[in-house]
C-alpha cells in the first residue's frame, strides 16, 4: 500500500492499545474500502510477562488478524512518554510522510499517563506537521480531524459523540486481542479485589 493513501491512522501509545480501543473500528474501515495504518508510539516492554521479541511477534499476528498493511512503531520510551519537541517532530513527520485525513487518538482522560501524553502528543504533532520552514522532513501536511477512542484504563461512564456499530466485527476484534497473550494472562483477576477480599 503507498503510504500516501492512508485515509486513517490510529496512534497507539503501546502495541495492543489499537485492538482494545479501536480493533473493530480498524475491521470496519478496512472493510469499507478505507487504508488504514497504526502507528505504535512505543514498543510497550517492559510488562511483567512480555519481551521485545514476545511483543513484536503479538503486534505482527494480530496485525496481520486485523488485515493491517501498514504498521510502524515510532520507538519512543514507554512508561514515560511525553509531549517533547524531538517527539512532536518525529511524529510530525509520520504524519508527512503518510498523509492521513483521520487521526484516532486515545481520550485524554485516562490512568495511564502514557495514554494521556499520546493524546497530547497527537495534537501537538498534528500542529507542527501543518509547518512551513521547519527543519521536519516532508511537506507540510494537517490532518483534517481527530477522533478520540477509549484505552480501558479506568472505569467511567463518558459521554461519547458518537459510537460506531462494529457487530460485525467483534469476532475479528476479539482475535486481535487475543494475540497478546502476555498482556492477558489466564486466571490472572480482572477486578480490583473488593472489602470482602482482604
Amino acid at each position: 500500500m503507498s503510504l500516501e493513501s492512508l485515509d486513517i491512522l490510529v496512534v497507539a501509545p503501546h502495541p495492543d492499545d489499537a485492538e482494545l480501543g479501536m480493533g473493530g473500528a480498524i475491521c470496519r474501515f478496512l472493510a469499507e474500502g478505507k487504508a488504514v495504518g497504526v502507528l505504535d508510539l512505543t514498543n510497550g516492554e517492559p510488562t511483567p510477562h512480555g519481551s521485545l521479541e514476545i511483543r513484536a511477534r503479538e503486534t505482527a499476528e494480530a496485525s496481520r488478524t486485523l488485515g493491517l498493511a501498514w504498521r510502524e512503531k515510532l520507538g519512543l520510551p514507554n512508561r514515560s512518554l511525553q509531549a517533547t519537541l524531538e517527539a512532536r517532530h518525529q511524529l510530525a513527520a509520520v504524519f508527512r510522510r503518510t498523509r492521513p485525513r483521520w487521526l484516532f487518538a486515545p481520550y485524554w482522560v485516562d490512568a495511564h499517563p502514557d495514554h494521556s501524553a499520546a493524546t497530547e502528543l497527537v495534537e501537538a504533532a498534528r500542529f507542527w506537521s501543518k509547518l512551513t520552514k521547519c527543519d521536519i522532513p516532508g511537506e507540510p501536511h494537517h490532518p483534517e480531524r481527530i477522533f478520540y477512542y477509549y484505552c480501558v484504563h479506568l472505569r467511567q461512564a463518558i459521554q461519547p459523540a458518537f459510537v460506531l456499530d462494529i457487530s460485525s466485527h467483534w469476532e475479528t476484534k476479539a482475535a486481535s486481542i487475543r494475540c497478546y497473550e502476555s498482556q492477558f494472562i489466564v486466571g490472572r483477576p480482572t477486578e480490583p479485589p473488593t472489602f470482602l477480599d482482604r
